[in-house]
């Protein structure tokens, strides 16, 4: 029900998301009467691989975490993240309020043993593929023993998801140099060398992000934030600059419909709609936040990744993982 289209979205992205899959089985949570009436409108209809779960209530898109979690108990959001927990679903998908959507998992969920916080991760583009990004908003006065916990996290999703063995990990700074950065940043370097688990490769900058440097960027929720918002910005803004330049005359006009299959492939490798799906990372259980913004193929592949995680069994490995250190660290 969430995100700037609610159902006009999430119901044909379900459906194309079961072409696509067909060992995947859904489960739309929300007010029954709009979602088939959606499901009509699409040619769909309820089946043994698409139910419905009525909720009687919704989370707007700007309420406060603490009111939705005192009195929105039978929202969508919430009733789909307790079926999660009744292990009724593998994981939940939502396009709502992310502040909402990241208190109530944690509170019905609840953090994964040695997980002080909770964390957003993303796979972004960059000039080699991809590279997985934490965090990306849900704590903006991380510690230093929060970083190190956002690389152990960002380590084994990588590991799992991209099948490397070891992923580099870089710390966003402001300078490679060891003198540079707060001591929080510091700090966290130290904690990582010294645990000796990850593959750690120093501090990375902002450029550093999409050229691929590492397979791993971790920083404070505040700074990754800014950092992706002000890079959908950019890819708008040159999108918009490329548009209107090859309207500009009629001779422009004519060389971009000659160049249209570059700008296509062009496009789908910064398209931001191929990389949907926020993963809240360090809880008993799969959460993928989609954007607020996305249509039916941006909604879609957060669904996708939602199901690669449940297929690697993330939150497992994590925990194993997270486990093993907590009890190297007595042992010290």
């Amino acid at each position: 029900m969430g995100g700037d289209r609610g159902t006009a979205v999430t119901v044909p992205a379900s459906l194309i998301a079961l072409n696509d899959n067909p060992d995947l089985r859904l489960i739309l949570v929300g007010d029954q009467q709009a979602l088939l009436r959606e499901l009509q409108q699409r040619g769909g209809a309820v089946s043994e691989r698409l139910m419905i779960r009525h909720a009687s209530q919704q989370v707007s898109m700007d309420e406060l975490p603490s009111q939705a979690l005192r009195s929105k108990k039978d929202s969508s959001m919430r009733v789909a993240i307790n079926l999660v927990k009744e292990g009724a679903a593998g994981a939940c998908v939502s396009a709502g309020n992310t502040g909402a959507l990241m208190a109530t998992a944690r509170y019905v969920l609840k953090t994964l043993p040695g997980v002080e916080r909770p964390a957003i991760i993303s796979a972004l583009p960059t000039m080699r593929g991809h590279t997985h990004m934490l965090d990306l908003g849900a704590n903006v006065d991380s510690t230093p023993e929060h970083l190190f916990q956002f690389a152990v996290m960002g380590s084994v999703l990588t590991s799992a998801i991209d099948n490397v063995e070891r992923p580099t990990v870089g710390l966003l700074n402001i300078g490679e140099e060891e003198i540079k950065g707060n001591e929080r940043v510091k700090d966290a370097a130290r904690l990582i060398t010294e645990s000796g688990i990850i593959n750690y490769a120093g501090f990375v900058e902002g450029d550093d992000i999409y050229k691929g440097t590492v397979d791993v960027v971790v920083c404070d929720g505040f700074i990754g934030n800014v950092a992706l918002k002000t890079s959908e910005g950019v890819a708008r803004m040159i999108t918009h600059f490329l548009r209107e330049e090859f309207t500009r005359s009629s001779l422009a006009k004519l060389v971009a419909l000659a160049a249209k299959p570059l700008l296509r492939g062009f496009r789908d490798k910064i398209d931001p709609r191929r990389y949907n799906g926020a993963s809240l990372i360090g809880l008993h259980g799969i959460v993928v936040k989609s954007h607020g913004s996305a249509d039916e193929l941006s909604f879609a592949n957060a669904i996708k990744e939602a199901v690669l995680e449940v297929s690697k069994n993330i939150p497992q490995r994590i925990g194993s993982q997270l486990e093993a250190l907590l009890l190297d660290r007595k042992a010290g």
